[in-house]
């Protein structure tokens, strides 16, 4: 009888290990990553910044430092390398950040809003025409919706930048470089620098041939000038907008009622408008922004921010706060009250660096949207986190192999519950072992503190 319920005990456990096990690594992975990075940050929404000063303590004039001084920069410019010192995100104020911003946003504004929506409609339409087109692929069958968007923009930003359209071999060069780069961020594989390499070389051959249309930022060498342009457009922007497809994708799939009503509105934007909204407040893009301050910052009721500090804004915290039920998702929240008291910043603050893209990711994201709508029907019951590590699983089935409103396979969505779950439980252990060995490494190799200890003192990197 004993040995009956030593096994059932171990059953028991075997069977709720995916339930249990992954939220205890990933606390074990937080702890491990503040004990090798050390206890720098202030985080806010906190104990010193409370939710309701987030806006002016992120928007403040002092909180501009991007890279110099923070041991935790040696980290994210490990994981964006190349040229981390010529990436957007990162340059310290100064004349060389306001020509590499001058330079994104006229790269960025050469198209106008319908031009961006053609080339998004195009692009999108011969790649999910491919898709769903019958034969030996024809059927419902299972997809990555982060995989699936990602030659999507590779695509788009190519023809952005170079004017021309993307040959096949260049995107998948663009796509296994973004998606190293995303997999690294989110610890689930190591950074693999020969797909960097590739893409790099590219890139300075384009440039130094003169083969690239759009204006570049005069002060930076040929090979800063093909950082540049792997860092913000072919690293960036082609993870960014894939990422938040498939968040708004995979909210889509695992809400049917949502997709019902999309389809029944599709010649009202105002809906899909909302459903983009509503995904970019529950999933937001950025986890944390870590700023260093340049000066002190008065904090109402508290001690002051002293300079030199490292703030740790959490956008997901921040996004979730203040709502009764701030982590369900829930479109028609944006008929009930306004945006001025939802704590809403998708793209940043406009006082603070807002990304360059505010005004053009919404209105791509719904052509695309309706794009793949038009063509699939989508069907998930995979988890849904901000992090997506499990890049999002979902079924496509063409809208002309299967007859309006048609039940998705429930098998196949009962097995995508169950494999997701087990995958989880692997993927956390991977993302522990490798998160933190690349914590390890990158404060081995301190790029950052390297770069910044050769330049001038009170220097514009």
């Amino acid at each position: 009888m004993t040995a009956l319920w030593w096994a059932l005990a171990v059953l028991a456990v075997l069977v709720t290990l995916p339930y249990w096990l992954p939220t205890a690594v990933v606390a074990l992975r937080v702890k491990v990553f503040a004990w090798v990075n050390g206890e720098e940050g202030i985080p806010v929404p906190g104990p010193l910044v409370d939710t309701a000063a987030f806006r002016r303590v992120y928007g403040h004039p002092a909180a501009d430092g991007r890279s110099r001084g923070a041991a935790l920069s040696d980290l994210f410019w490990y994981w964006l390398a190349p040229g981390p010192e010529v990436h957007q995100e990162h340059l310290e104020p100064g004349p060389r950040y306001d020509e590499v911003a001058r330079c994104t946003r006229l790269i960025l504004t050469g198209l106008d809003r319908k031009g961006w929506e053609d080339l998004v409609g195009r692009r999108a339409g011969a790649l999910f025409d491919d898709w769903s087109r019958p034969g030996a692929r024809a059927g419902t069958r299972a997809v990555r919706l982060r995989d699936l968007m990602m030659p999507l923009w590779a695509e788009v930003y190519y023809e952005l930048v170079f004017a021309e359209a993307c040959p096949p071999e260049v995107r998948d060069l663009i796509v296994a470089n973004a998606d190293d780069v995303v997999s690294a961020l989110k610890c689930t594989r190591l950074r693999h620098l020969d797909r960097r390499d590739d893409l790099t070389r590219y890139l300075e051959r384009r440039v130094a041939a003169g083969s690239v249309p759009c204006v570049l930022p005069a002060s930076l060498t040929t090979r800063e000038q093909a950082y540049y342009l792997q860092g913000t457009f072919f690293n960036t922007a082609v993870v960014q907008m894939s990422e938040a497809m498939a968040h708004l994708l995979l909210a889509i799939a695992t809400h049917p009622d949502v997709q019902r009503r999309l389809r029944s509105e599709a010649d009202d934007d105002a809906y899909l408008g909302r459903v983009i909204e509503e995904a970019l407040r529950v999933y937001p893009l950025f986890g944390v922004a870590h700023r260093i301050t340049s000066a002190e910052i008065a904090v109402e009721g508290a001690a002051a921010i002293p300079v030199g500090s490292v703030l740790l804004f959490n956008y997901s915290e921040y996004q979730h706060a203040g709502l009764a039920d701030g982590e369900v998702f829930d479109p028609d929240r944006w008929l009930r009250i306004t945006a001025r008291e939802i704590n809403h910043i998708p793209f940043g603050i406009s006082a603070n660096r807002a990304c360059p893209a505010r005004g053009i990711a919404p209105g791509t994201m719904r052509v695309a949207a309706r794009e793949l709508l038009d063509r699939f029907d989508l069907a998930s019951t995979a988890a849904h986190t901000r992090s997506l590590p499990n890049r999002g699983p979902c079924l496509l089935t063409p809208r002309q192999s299967a007859p309006a409103d048609a039940p998705a396979p429930r098998l196949r969505l009962v097995l995508m519950r169950i494999r997701d779950r087990w995958e989880g439980l692997g993927r956390s252990v991977v993302q522990l072992l490798l998160g933190s060995y690349m914590v390890w490494d990158a404060r081995r190799q301190r790029l950052c503190q390297r770069y910044f200890a050769a330049q001038p003192l009170g220097g514009d990197s």
